[in-house]
């Protein structure tokens, strides 16, 4: 009844076989007969196994680094223009939201700005798996080399030390007008320290200077060249000074100037013209000169003056009217008020005037030793 319906034994995909449900009268209802046949057991080779391990651990690792990669590329955008601080660039310097240490990309050099294409960047972050990156329409976006710059201030302190220690010119003293607009040395910026002029060479006669500057073990140099300017301490006015103003405390201030640049008689003191009247009108800045200031006048023109004989046995003072203004030391011209004759008269304070006696009375009153004091009128 059931033949050509029983499975082949040795098939392995066999499990059950069901079959046909067979009514027997009315009213019943016959479950079907299961017929259960033993699947055969094969042994497994060594090699079957070792391919079966590879496999699962090739598909482990790939679905380790893409499921991250996946999961990170949600919100990607590309950043504007970047800094690099270093050599290389990764691809999280250039796009929000990538992992770290994915893709690199040379840098510009020291101080320089470079561009990057977008498609370049794209194509890295699909070559990693990472889709969606928003570009905002951008082409390109550019990448400048931060480094550390050391300008002519820096350069010709370097230059200054060097002359100090190899041939003893007083670096307070000098300047060093370097050839050239401006040479700039680059370095990276956690370079620290200060520069160094090695292989220094200067010639007193031309007073010309040249050597390399370099930072960090000569990690990075530059060759200057440049002439060594002799400097001088000099006065100069911090505000206007108006013809008879005096020089108070804070209008002067000393600077150090090219000696060739300022007048032989430039003052070189702040302190010994303090009040002191300018003799002209002045204007701030302005590199005094010793003609520049002089002491007050102590006498003014038609003031009314004490004047003063003395030798070494008399003292005499009158009453005189100054035609003259002078300062201390000055001679003047005094009117004696007594006699109406005119006297010349230095002054010696502020509105005193020393008249003196003629070498005939100086040696009178040596060989007479009385003393007086009087008051002539």
């Amino acid at each position: 009844m059931y033949a050509g319906m029983h499975p082949d034994p040795l098939d392995p995909d066999f499990g059950t076989l069901d079959l046909p449900r067979i009514a027997a009268g009315a009213g019943d209802d016959i479950s079907p007969i299961v017929r259960r046949v033993p699947r055969r057991v094969m042994p497994l080779g060594a090699a079957v196994i070792l391919r079966a391990l590879l496999a699962f651990l090739t598909f482990a690792a790939l679905g380790a680094l893409a499921i991250p990669a996946m999961a990170r590329a949600e919100g990607l955008r590309l950043r504007g223009d970047v800094t690099a601080r270093g050599d290389v660039l990764t691809l999280a310097d250039l796009v929000e939201g990538a992992p770290e240490r994915l893709a690199t990309f040379r840098a510009p050099s020291l101080g320089a700005t470079g561009t990057i294409q977008t498609r370049r960047i794209l194509d890295a972050a699909s070559a990693l798996g990472l889709s969606g990156l928003e570009t905002g329409g951008r082409l390109q976006i550019a990448v400048q080399r931060a480094a550390r710059r050391l300008g002519p201030p820096e350069i010709e302190a370097a230059l200054k030390r060097g002359l100090e220690t190899g041939y003893g010119l007083n670096a307070q003293n000098i300047a060093v007008r370097l050839d050239g607009d401006g040479p700039t040395l680059l370095a990276p910026l956690d370079l620290e320290g200060q520069a160094a002029a090695l292989d220094l060479t200067y010639d007193s006669r031309t007073r010309r200077v040249a050597g390399l500057v370099t930072l960090g073990e000569r990690q990075v140099s530059l060759r200057v060249s440049g002439v060594v300017v002799e400097l001088r301490e000099v006065a100069v006015l911090t505000r206007n000074l108006n013809r008879g103003e005096p020089v108070r405390e804070g209008d002067v201030t000393l600077e150090r100037r090219p000696r060739e640049s300022v007048a032989p008689d430039a003052q070189g003191s702040a302190t010994t013209i303090l009040g002191e009247v300018a003799q002209n009108t002045l204007t701030a800045g302005t590199v005094l000169r010793v003609t520049d200031t002089a002491p007050p006048d102590l006498v003014a023109r038609g003031e009314n003056v004490t004047i003063v004989y003395e030798t070494p046995s008399i003292s005499l003072s009158m009453r005189g009217l100054s035609n003259d203004s002078g300062r201390m030391g000055a001679v003047v011209n005094v009117v004696n008020v007594a006699s109406k004759k005119v006297l010349q008269a230095t002054v010696i304070g502020p509105g005193r005037v020393s008249v003196s006696p003629s070498p005939a009375a100086r040696q009178a009153a040596g060989a007479a030793p009385v003393q007086a004091t009087a008051s002539l009128r």
